[in-house]
C-alpha cells in the first residue's frame, strides 16, 4: 500500500471533498479538505475483494448468517485490545452517531441530562439535543498542554437530573488517551451520580507510539453500567458503509437496546458486514500496522510546521489523525484567522465551537491524506501566518 498515491476525491459525492466550498467557503479547484473525520486512503486490499465478490455475484438480496462477521469482531477486540467479546453481545447500528441515538432513545427520556467532557466531538450534542434531551458540559482542564479530567469540580455540577454520559475514548478533538487511572475516576464518577457510560472507541486503532489504549470494558465492576461503540470506520476508511457495532455485556441493558433496535425496524447493511469482516483480519492487521508510522510521520509534519508560527500551538496528540490546533496566541479574533487559514492558505478544517466549551480558539486538522497533502497544507498555513513571523 502507497498511502503517498493522490487520489482524486472531487465529483465523487464525498462530503469532505465536494462540500467545502459550500460549507467553508473553500474554493474546490484548489483548496484542501482537512475537515470531515475520514482519509484520502483506500482500504486494506481484502476490503476492496470483499466488495468485488458481492458485485461479481450480481445479486444483492437480504444478508442472513452473520456469525463469521461476529466471529471477526471478537477476533479483532482479543487480538488488537485483549477483550474478550461474547458474539451475542454485539449490535450493529448505522453507525456510531445512530448507535449513540439508539443508547438515547433506550436508555433516557426527553428532559434528561447527558454528560460530555468538552470539547469533544461535535454530533453527540447535535443528537442529544434533538432527542430533547439536555446536554451537560463539564469542560475539561488543560494540564501541561492536554486535557486532563476536572472531576471534583464536575462533582459540583451534577443535579440527579444527569442519566448517562457519553465518554470519547481516546478522545476527539484533543487525541488523549486516557490512563487505566482516569478510567477508574471517570467509572467512579459514573456509579457516583448513577450515569450509565456509552463509551465511543471508534479511535481505539490509531494510537502512536508510547501510548496504549484500554477498553472501557475491562475495567471491573463497571458492567452493569456500560455500552461500548466500535467500528472499522476511522481505522479502516470505510465510514460511508455506515457500520458500527454496540457492544453490551449487561445481560439488561442489552435487552433494554435489542428492545428498542427492534422497535425501529434496524438492520445492516450487506456491504458494511461483508467489509467490516474482511477488515478485521489478519490482513487488515498488517496493513493498520503500515498506517500508524505513516499517520505518526504526518503528525510530527504537522505540529512542527504550527507550532513554528507564534502563536499558534498544536496539542500533543496520542492518538487520532486530528490534530487540535490553539490560536489564541496569535491575539485574534475567531473571524480574523479562520478568515486566514480559509481565504488566505485555502484550508478547511473543523471550527472549534461546534465542539462545545473550550473550543472557542481552536480549528481542528484532518492530515490522514498523503504526506505531499499536509506538506503544501503547512506551507500555505506559514505564509497566511508570515506577518506574525
Amino acid at each position: 500500500m502507497s498511502f503517498d498515491e493522490i487520489i482524486d476525491r472531487r465529483g465523487s459525492h464525498c462530503v469532505k471533498w465536494d462540500m467545502m466550498e459550500t460549507l467553508y467557503g473553500v474554493p474546490e479547484d484548489d483548496g484542501i479538505a482537512m475537515w470531515v473525520a475520514d482519509m484520502d486512503f483506500r482500504p486494506p486490499q481484502s476490503v476492496l475483494d470483499s466488495v468485488q465478490r458481492a458485485v461479481d455475484h450480481g445479486i444483492f438480496g437480504y444478508h442472513g448468517d452473520d456469525r463469521s462477521y461476529r466471529a471477526a469482531i471478537c477476533w479483532w477486540m482479543r487480538e488488537r485490545h485483549g477483550w474478550e467479546v461474547d458474539p451475542s453481545w454485539i449490535f450493529t447500528t448505522s453507525g456510531l452517531v445512530n448507535g449513540a441515538a439508539v443508547c438515547l432513545e433506550s436508555f433516557t427520556r426527553r428532559g434528561d441530562g447527558v454528560v460530555l467532557f468538552t470539547p469533544v466531538y461535535h454530533a453527540f450534542a447535535r443528537v442529544i439535543r434533538a432527542a430533547e434531551r439536555e446536554v451537560v458540559e463539564c469542560e475539561m482542564v488543560k494540564e501541561g498542554g492536554v486535557y486532563g479530567l476536572d472531576i471534583a469540580r464536575w462533582d459540583t455540577q451534577m443535579t440527579g437530573n444527569e442519566k448517562m454520559l457519553i465518554l470519547c475514548s481516546p478522545h476527539n478533538p484533543g487525541g488523549r488517551v486516557w490512563t487505566l487511572d482516569e478510567l477508574e475516576q471517570i467509572a467512579e464518577f459514573a456509579r457516583r451520580h448513577d450515569l450509565l457510560i456509552v463509551s465511543d472507541e471508534v479511535h481505539h486503532d490509531v494510537v502512536y507510539p508510547g501510548a496504549r489504549h484500554i477498553p472501557m470494558a475491562t475495567l471491573s465492576g463497571i458492567e452493569d453500567r456500560l455500552v461500548m461503540m466500535t467500528a472499522p470506520s476511522k481505522t479502516f476508511n470505510i465510514a460511508g458503509a455506515h457500520t458500527g457495532q454496540v457492544i453490551i455485556a449487561d445481560p439488561e441493558l442489552r435487552a433494554a437496546f435489542g428492545k428498542r433496535m427492534a422497535g425501529l425496524g434496524k438492520s445492516p447493511n450487506s456491504f458494511g458486514l461483508f467489509m467490516t469482516e474482511a477488515a478485521y483480519s489478519p490482513e487488515g492487521a498488517a496493513w493498520v500496522d503500515e498506517l500508524i508510522p505513516y499517520l505518526d510521520g504526518n503528525r510530527k509534519l504537522l505540529d512542527s510546521a504550527v507550532n513554528a508560527i507564534p502563536g499558534l500551538a498544536s496539542m500533543p496528540m496520542q492518538s487520532t489523525y486530528l490534530a487540535w490546533v490553539d490560536f489564541s496566541g496569535t491575539g485574534m479574533q475567531r473571524a480574523e484567522f479562520t478568515a486566514r487559514v480559509e481565504k488566505q492558505a485555502r484550508i478547511a478544517a473543523n471550527h472549534g465551537p461546534s465542539f462545545g466549551k473550550g473550543g472557542d480558539s481552536y480549528l481542528r486538522f484532518n492530515f490522514a491524506t498523503p504526506r505531499s497533502v499536509v506538506e503544501t497544507a503547512m506551507e500555505r498555513l506559514t505564509a497566511a501566518f508570515a506577518d506574525l513571523q
